[in-house]
């Protein structure tokens, strides 16, 4: 029997970096809102079984009337309401999966430009190591600094890497993790440090520097060349 595997789409943050009136799932990329170009990656991806979408609770009306209702959806299944951090609201969403879910996908809902093949690559890892994130090597030398903003260290660049999202985690695995780091009062930016935490490998997969986040006015405007030349395909 085929594995089933749902994503979970974390929407709920502020956006305070945008400065924007409009929160940023709802900012229009093209013709339609990030969020519905997120969704889209998921519907049309023949691995996925089901998509849950994570909002500010007083936006669900917003959310349907700007994404889910223009844009129809066969795979979502709900919207769920977030938390005060993304942890909290990846939390929620775990708890409204059903028992019979295996592979749990989580991707940040203003990445819209993750492909097919970053998504199977994922996949394909997670199913055989448990834990898989997309990721893409460094570019630019980094710096550890002091409070003061003096270098500490110069970290070796071969071995960093920028992570992404798609994250895919078996679902148990992840349960466990934040189930831990909440009896524990752990926080963390993203679930694969949760799993860490277990002391659980972490496989990193090759993704796509176009795989962006948009998080400022800059990488909108990024976002809008790579839909418009279709580069991140």
């Amino acid at each position: 029997m085929r594995s089933q595997v749902c994503t979970l789409i974390p929407a709920a943050g502020k956006g305070h970096r945008m400065r924007h009136s409009v929160k940023k799932p709802y900012l229009k990329l093209g013709q339609k809102p990030i969020l519905a170009h997120t969704i889209q990656r998921f519907e049309q991806n023949s691995a996925v079984d089901a998509i849950f979408v994570i909002v500010d609770e007083a936006d669900f009306r917003e959310c349907r009337a700007t994404v889910l209702d223009p844009y129809p959806s066969k795979k979502v299944q709900a919207l769920v309401a977030g938390g005060e951090t993304r942890q909290a609201s990846v939390q929620n969403g775990i708890h409204a999966l059903s028992a019979d879910v295996d592979f749990v996908i989580v991707h940040d809902g203003v990445r819209p430009f993750v492909t097919d093949e970053t998504i199977f690559a994922c996949l394909t890892a997670a199913d055989e190591y448990g834990a898989a994130v997309a990721a893409v090597p460094v570019k630019d030398t980094i710096k550890v600094a002091n409070k003061d903003c003096f270098v500490l260290e110069t970290p070796v660049r071969e071995q960093l890497w920028a992570v992404q999202t798609p994250q895919v985690f078996r679902k148990s695995l992840l349960e466990e993790a934040h189930q831990i780091a909440q009896q524990r009062q752990l926080t963390a930016t993203d679930d694969a440090a949760l799993v860490e935490q277990l002391g659980f490998p972490v496989k990193l997969v090759h993704g796509n520097y176009a795989n962006l986040k948009i998080t400022t006015q800059v990488d909108l405007q990024i976002a809008e060349a790579l839909l418009e030349n279709q580069a991140f395909e």
